[in-house]
């Protein structure tokens, strides 16, 4: 499938800027603490090449990879990385797309969601609770999140970060799906919807779910 950055549509889509500001030192120390707190394990890292680096060792040989689809994974190189790339992993998302049967394709989409390890994004982070909040049409992306997935793998740009659940809400619902409504109809021809609405408060698995935040701008 081809890739798409933020930048391909950005000049369609009229939203506030400031949705992407990005937090002070002490913001960003405060939403570590909060997301580990809510059971979260987190890294963050400085840029693009640092999170593909971190995300790629931390997948082991022989694993299952499935990738909801996610520009900020785009931005950093992780889905060219995953089609294309020098690894051991089965790489579901290939096996998903050679499927010409519909049935069976949507079948394989399913089954995808329990890989051992599922890479994505979100759309708002609320420092205050520790909470991440996330969309989608169709549930192929937020369905791992909550239990599915063996291990998920999110990464996220700072400017992700907002103060508190609503904030984040309101960030998904007045920014990042205008962006996402554009990408759909560029790729898919239709309309894109946040259907399907996950607010991720706490994860209670130990070391199950890694945010990596990149101290600059990915996504939307």
């Amino acid at each position: 499938m081809s890739q798409q950055t933020k930048a391909d549509y950005a000049d369609d889509v009229d939203v506030d800027d400031n949705w992407d500001e990005h937090p002070s030192d002490e913001e960003l120390e405060a939403t570590v603490e909060s997301l580990e707190a809510s059971g979260f394990d987190v890294e963050v890292v400085a840029d693009a090449d640092a999170a593909l680096e971190y995300v790629t060792d931390a997948i082991p040989a022989g694993a299952s990879v499935m990738n909801g689809h996610s520009t900020t994974l785009e931005e950093i190189g992780f889905a060219e990385h995953l089609d294309e790339g020098d690894h051991d992993w089965e790489n579901l998302a290939a096996d998903i797309w050679s499927i010409d049967d519909d049935e069976e394709r949507d079948a394989a989409r399913r089954a995808s969601q329990t890989a051992d390890y599922f890479l994505g994004s979100v759309n708002g982070i609320a420092r205050e609770e520790g909470t991440l909040v996330a969309a989608d049409l169709s549930g192929s992306r937020v369905g791992a999140y909550p239990f599915a997935a063996g291990n998920l793998l999110l990464v996220a740009g700072v400017n992700k970060v907002v103060e508190d659940v609503e904030t984040a809400r309101e960030r998904l619902h007045e920014y990042a799906w205008a962006f996402e409504n554009e990408r759909a109809q560029e790729a898919y021809g239709v309309e894109s919807a946040a259907a399907k609405e996950l607010i991720y408060r706490q994860e209670g698995t130990e070391g199950r779910t890694t945010i990596v935040l990149v101290e600059e701008t990915f996504g939307y």
